[in-house]
């Protein structure tokens, strides 16, 4: 599958790249993680962390998949607002999997502190703003659910925002402890500590071939048999072609960063920026002072057809950034799209396959990637070493596809 379209622009802050080699004979392990993006960095460094002998291979060079078009806006809110979380899952689930996401923002700035690159991991405050007069009464009512639960956040009607921002909307939630990360880099030192900890790093080795057994996967490479007890598929949006029932929609998501506009913020405390339309733009600063803007996701699947959709979409982000902030004058520097997906009712697939023994699955669709991945590698990393995780009946691959707070049963 062709991931990614046009030039993105996280690989240019990578100064000095990692280079490992390819898998050149045959091996075993204790596990095998198959994907080198986001997700098997996250778990890798925590198997590393526990010893646990571990290989993980990509058939690309690492976290040159999804991950180097990652955005890097970390958030414990989700595309799916806690009230309909309750509204689908019941009170006590939606609540647990928002504390779980929050709880992994605080994860990942620990692992982020330990790293001997700098990821550019900043807290941040987010801006969720209604889009059109009709969303102040979502608003008011995930306000309402997100202080009911402890979640640090605020409403703002259209003068205080007004009062911050140099744009009106009808109304806003901030919501603190969030925050934002270069993903390339973060990525790429969370494998180069995974290596300092043991984890063998395997780069162009693809995995053509599994025999499934009772106390093993074999997995044949383009460059040796590999021997594991047990397989972590953290292989992102390339998973649908791996499973049948692929539980997923996948679309186009288009981004743009701009030109350097100096070392001023432009708007109040730099927060992350995303709106209550679907699908969302979002917005946020990086610490080079480029601003990065995405959204319009579409149903645009061909490589090609996503090439030329590019064009179009890259002006469409820079005149919805111009609109935001309308006495600043940008240039698009970088432009790319990728391949998105969501689940059918907004949580990631987390865990094991009937139909894959001694198999696992990391799937962390959705616009919080990298904090559901992070909830994943614990979750993966704590059954892998003998503590049984119930809340992973949560994130089930055999999950009802229609699920409701009559049938889900609570995890806590």
């Amino acid at each position: 599958m062709e991931l990614i379209s046009g030039n993105t622009y996280w690989p240019s802050t990578l100064e000095q790249t990692l280079d490992f080699p390819p898998l050149a004979e045959d091996i075993n392990c204790d596990v095998l993680i198959i994907g080198g993006g986001m997700g098997g960095s996250l778990c890798s460094r925590l198997l590393g962390e526990r010893q646990v002998d571990t290989v993980l291979i990509d058939k690309r060079r690492l976290v040159h998949g999804s991950s180097s078009a990652n955005t890097g806006l970390l958030q414990y809110s989700n595309d799916k607002t806690l009230t309909s979380f309750i509204n689908t899952f019941g009170e006590t689930n939606g609540v647990l999997f928002y504390r779980m996401c929050r709880d992994a923002l605080n994860q990942l700035d620990q692992l982020a502190a330990t790293l001997y690159r700098d990821p550019s991991f900043i807290r941040r405050s987010s801006l969720y703003y209604a889009s059109t007069a009709e969303d102040v009464q979502v608003l008011l009512e995930e306000y309402k659910q997100l202080t009911r639960f402890g979640f640090p956040v605020e409403y703002w009607d259209e003068h205080q925002v007004a009062a911050r921002f140099p744009f009106r909307k009808p109304a806003a939630l901030y919501t603190h402890e969030d925050a934002e990360v270069n993903p390339f880099l973060f990525a790429h030192g969370l494998l180069q500590s995974a290596s300092r900890l043991g984890v063998r790093l395997y780069e162009h080795t693809e995995a053509k071939h599994f025999e499934f057994n009772d106390n093993e996967v074999v997995c044949h490479t383009n460059g040796g048999i590999i021997r594991a007890k047990k397989v972590i598929f953290a292989t992102g949006y390339e998973t649908q072609e791996i499973k049948t029932d692929r539980g997923a929609v996948l679309e186009s998501s288009y981004a743009i960063a701009t030109n350097p506009i100096g070392d001023a913020p432009l708007w109040h405390e730099q927060c992350l920026i995303w709106e209550t339309a679907r699908p969302y733009l979002y917005i946020r600063s990086t610490q080079e002072g480029r601003i990065i803007i995405g959204g319009l996701d579409e149903p645009v699947l061909d490589a090609k057809q996503r090439e030329i959709r590019l064009l179009h979409q890259q002006h469409k982000l820079l005149q919805a950034l111009q609109e935001h902030f309308p006495g600043v004058t940008f240039q698009i520097d970088y432009a790319w799209a990728a391949v998105f997906g969501s689940s059918h009712d907004g949580l990631p697939y987390i865990g094991s396959h009937p139909r894959f023994p001694n198999c696992y699955f990391l799937e962390g669709y959705g616009g919080n990637g990298t904090v559901t991945s992070m909830v994943a590698a614990q979750l993966l990393a704590d059954e892998l070493t003998g503590t049984h995780r119930p809340e992973m009946e949560l994130f089930s691959l055999t999950r009802p596809t229609k699920p409701s707070p009559e049938t889900t049963e609570p995890m806590i």
